[in-house]
């Protein structure tokens, strides 16, 4: 077996607009260097308007990239334009990673992959759940519902301000799925065993409306795919009310790790000096 370190030098991106405040960077450079990999990946932001191509240009060669990262913005356009999507981003109908193979790009979708890697390495055993809660019906939290139903979670109950755009995620999911409005979420936390918040409720430390958790299972998990704060205001509410809690920075680190084996051709591992890493540079721009 050849040692890739030594046969190539690759070099792969994350785009979006903007893309200047991602810490993916910092992820893959912590693990090009722990590799001792020659390669390289930064941030190359691109306009929607500049988006095509921009995917033309990797396909052709002209950018120097075997592949890369995609985030908002881009990621449906990522999808529509890539040559072979996989099941997973075809289901989603949204790509966050792409790579270059016999001339084509293929793309995929980790989120939903390093939501579940997340939430069994910091709440083993969480999956014995029968009903999930979903709080909000945005791009974001596909992923997830995607990923809990395919884990084997029998019944995911979508909350939202807006109970049609939850209603359009019960139609793409399947029977699993069922919408609500908000007034609904008292009664379906009812026996859940876990909570995840999809929403930006929380975010950078905005306020967020009490919730009152002691309806779900004594040994319920609450989660936020949110991480800046670490500790969000639904999880704090969480914690207070006893439950188990985790946060949502191992999904952006677990959801990066398919991406670095296909363009760097090793696996790495998310532990807890990558994690001190990140969490170090968030409390620097707080």
């Amino acid at each position: 077996m050849h040692d890739s370190r030594e046969t190539f030098v690759n070099h792969a991106f994350v785009t979006g607009y903007p893309v200047k405040h991602s810490r993916s960077p910092l992820i893959h450079g912590h693990w090009l260097k722990q590799f001792g990999i020659r390669g390289s990946y930064r941030a190359h932001e691109v306009t929607p308007e500049a988006f095509p191509d921009f995917m033309r240009q990797i396909k052709e060669g002209t950018t120097g990239f075997c592949g890369g990262n995609v985030t908002i913005p881009h990621k449906e356009a990522a999808f529509r334009l890539a040559d072979r999507p996989d099941e997973l981003s075809a289901e989603l109908g949204a790509a966050n990673t792409l790579w270059l193979e016999n001339g084509k790009i293929r793309a995929t979708n980790t989120d939903g992959r390093g939501f579940l890697a997340n939430l069994d390495e910091r709440a083993r055993g969480w999956d014995r759940i029968s009903t999930a809660v979903i709080l909000g019906a945005g791009g974001a939290s596909r992923a997830v519902i995607q990923a809990i139903r395919d884990r084997g979670v029998k019944t995911i109950h979508v909350v939202n301000r807006t109970p049609e755009r939850a209603r359009e995620l019960a139609d793409r999911f399947g029977t699993a799925v069922h919408a609500h409005s908000l007034a609904a979420l008292p009664e379906v936390v009812s026996g859940a065993g876990l909570f995840v918040n999809t929403t930006s409720l929380g975010m950078d430390g905005e306020p967020a409306p009490a919730i009152d958790f002691s309806g779900l299972t004594p040994d319920a998990v609450v989660t936020d795919i949110v991480y800046v704060p670490l500790k969000t205001p639904l999880l704090r509410q969480a914690e207070e009310q006893g439950l188990r809690i985790v946060d949502g920075l191992g999904m952006l680190l677990h959801q990066a790790v398919p991406g670095f084996e296909k363009w760097f051709g090793l696996r790495p591992v998310v532990d807890e000096t990558l994690r001190q890493i990140i969490i170090s540079d968030m409390e620097r721009h707080a």
